[in-house]
């Protein structure tokens, strides 16, 4: 089971990579912004309020958290884990500024947007509403790609069988010694001798002659 909650760190790179630079985006671009004319009030680059903190410099850095998190994890509910703050972050930057106009008692607005009418839409877009979907889009891609288990993930998964020895499988071999034949050469016999019986042992190569006595001595 421990092994199914394991992926490969590949499967959340490119995710985890477009989060991180839509995050960095979305923090940015309120304090960048002014100098190429893209800008919400105040047009003044690097001006700090509070709206710009809770609705564009925290959720960006939530997104950049996720998307590393994304990026570099190997544990399934840790990646999910990140895909969720980013897509929560998404959200609050697409649907922030209107939850905000409800919060009475603080100041977080998000000023007017300083371009022409075409360029208004376009500051809508680039700051909140266009960017909270893409990010929310990004991080549901990611949220599927860690929850699908694969093929590979259930190789990876698998336990290793055990290597078979060699010694059990090769038969072993008998200690019982070859059947030795025995044959029966007559001795030659002189005058005053004992007659014997000379056997030869024959075990596989090797042929040993044996002596054996048979008879007892005339008188």
């Amino acid at each position: 089971m421990n092994g199914m909650l394991r992926v490969p760190r590949s499967r959340g790179v490119l995710s985890g990579l477009l989060l991180v630079l839509l995050g960095a985006w979305g923090a940015l671009v309120p304090f960048i912004g002014p100098y190429f004319h893209y800008a919400y009030t105040p047009d003044q680059a690097w001006a700090y309020t509070t709206g710009r903190l809770w609705l564009e410099l925290l959720p960006g850095a939530a997104t950049v958290l996720g998307g590393l998190i994304v990026l570099v994890s190997a544990y399934r509910p840790v990646a999910h884990l990140g895909a969720w703050l980013a897509a929560l972050a998404g959200a609050w930057f697409a649907l922030g500024s209107v939850i905000a106009s409800a919060w009475i008692g603080m100041n977080m607005t998000t000023g007017t947007p300083v371009g022409g009418s075409s360029a208004r839409a376009l500051e809508q877009i680039g700051f909140f509403t266009g960017l909270g979907v893409v990010i929310v889009l990004v991080a549901g891609m990611a949220l599927g790609r860690f929850s699908v288990i694969g093929v590979r993930d259930a190789r990876l998964a698998a336990p290793a069988a055990p290597a078979t020895s060699d010694a059990a499988t090769e038969p072993v071999a008998s200690a019982t010694p070859a059947t030795s034949d025995a044959q029966d050469v007559p001795a030659r016999t002189g005058s005053g001798r004992l007659p014997f019986r000379r056997k030869v042992m024959t075990t596989g190569e090797t042929t040993e002659p044996a002596t054996e006595r048979i008879g007892s001595p005339q008188v």
